[in-house]
């Protein structure tokens, strides 16, 4: 049946907390798997329904996308007969969306324009050979350790891995912020399931900075229905495809993806499902796959979506089964480490735990990918060594290995850097670094011209003394 065609009204019958159950009169009135319903609250607020399953009696089951309080039972239900659909164009830069697109920043309505399904046709998500992007390009960040190890690919998909208080989101802005202003580009932010505390500081601090304008904020917050937090990826790649249908390229950050799929464990529990092994959703593989395979670029608008997901590990266990889920679909993995957290290295990747498919010959070039093996080596003897000398202390390592530990212990610092975003907590201007830049100052370290120098003169600090 067409999701077009206008169907008769149905009725709420049962409100289980976001779980809401709509009875229609015949089974040919029913709506369309994820069609929208909306309904209304006592309050006269809305109710937007999203249809998840279809039960015996002629009945809908619906998760609730914002909140059901005061919603009664005998309210009226009026199906759509289409999906959740988001405003496109350029009217909504500098806003601030929800899920479904009505705006959130009280800055009045959004001009009315085209409208989008946040969930397309499966077909048109198919990706043929001739859409694959030919040669790869590499966005410059202006970090020095994300440049030097995990180069930032246009198309790519990058994720900022680690635990509570490491510092995922401020990496993120940074990262908008150095690429925005440096290459003029597209951004769409996600915050889902994340503080509201840190979507309100992002949108001033993109004010601050004057990158606003070219900015789309989507949130789906911390305090919302787990239908928000779950919906508001498929949003946010909606509004960067139709960014990229323009033949503009395009930066999707995502803040954080595991609550995604933490959102839909807890969809998946609520419509009563049996989870996996692990607890989680059976369909946990397939949902994060259905957001990933939307980010791609196109040979046909010879444009790209390229994005970076902050990822929250639990407990700070990278072996729970929704990051591994998340890890199959990134390019660069990016972990933060508590142990360079208390030892004052900012940011905090972790180079040995962390990898990049983009760290290749053939995307970096020769004399890059060179130095980047040599600062890895490096640094993996440096951990070697570091465990003798906390038992048998420096004095007693042979001459070849003190020189090694030294210049490891200076790369560690010089691989650290003062973030512009972070200037009112570490009151030091920020500092952006060519990739030129990078791999000299790397080199100098490596072949000893800094061997009379102190380590401390390369913490914190941008381009090499």
């Amino acid at each position: 049946m067409d999701q077009r065609i206008p169907r008769k009204n149905g009725t709420v019958v049962s409100v289980q907390g976001p779980v809401v159950d709509v009875k229609f009169d015949k089974q040919e009135d029913i709506p369309a798997i994820l069609d929208n319903i909306n309904t209304q609250a006592m309050d006269g607020r809305k109710v937007v329904l999203e249809v998840a399953e279809h039960l015996p009696g002629n009945l809908a089951r619906c998760i609730a996308i914002n909140s059901t309080f005061n919603l009664q039972r005998s309210a009226t239900a009026v199906p759509t007969g289409q999906p959740i659909e988001i405003p496109a164009g350029d009217s909504i830069y500098g806003r601030i969306i929800n899920i479904w697109g009505d705006p959130i920043d009280q800055k009045g309505e959004i001009a009315p324009g085209e409208r989008l399904p946040i969930r397309p046709p499966r077909v048109a998500q198919r990706l043929s050979n001739k859409e694959k992007a030919e040669k790869f390009e590499v966005l410059e960040t202006g970090i020095k350790i994300i440049d030097l190890l995990f180069p930032l690919v246009k198309g790519s998909k990058s994720g900022i891995l680690g635990g509570a208080a490491l510092g995922k989101s401020i990496l993120t802005l940074e990262i908008i912020h150095n690429i925005v202003k440096k290459h003029s580009g597209s951004c769409v932010f996600v915050g889902a399931g994340e503080r509201m505390r840190e979507g309100n500081e992002l949108y001033y601090e993109l004010e601050r900075r004057k990158i606003l304008d070219k900015t789309v904020l989507i949130f789906g917050q911390m305090n919302e229905p787990p239908g928000a937090r779950f919906g508001v990826a498929f949003s946010g790649a909606t509004l960067a495809e139709s960014i990229q249908r323009k033949k503009q390229d395009v930066l999707l950050f995502v803040d954080n993806i595991f609550r995604f799929l933490q959102a839909g464990s807890e969809i998946s529990s609520l419509l009563g499902r049996l989870p996996s092994e692990t607890g989680y959703q059976p369909t946990l593989l397939s949902e994060a796959s259905e957001f990933h395979e939307r980010i791609r670029s196109t040979k046909e608008t010879g444009s790209s979506i390229t994005s970076v997901e902050a990822v929250y590990i639990p407990a700070d266990d990278l072996t729970d089964p929704a990051v591994v889920a998340i890890f199959a679909f990134l390019d660069s993995l990016m972990v933060l480490s508590r142990q360079r957290i208390q030892l004052g290295l900012y940011p905090a990747i972790d180079p040995l735990l962390s990898s990049s498919a983009n760290l290749d010959v053939d995307i970096v070039g020769t004399h890059h990918y060179a130095i980047s093996q040599d600062v890895i080596r490096t640094l993996q003897r440096y951990e070697e060594l570091r465990r003798i000398v906390m038992v048998i202390g420096i004095d007693e390592l042979s001459a070849s290995d003190r020189i090694i530990y030294e210049r490891a212990r200076k790369l560690q610092n010089y691989l650290t850097q003062p973030f512009f975003v972070a200037e009112a907590y570490t009151n030091k201007h920020g500092e952006y670094v060519s990739i030129p830049q990078t791999v000299e100052g790397c080199e100098k370290i490596i072949s000893g011209h800094y061997d009379r120098r102190p380590e401390q003169d390369f913490y914190m600090i941008g381009v090499a003394p």
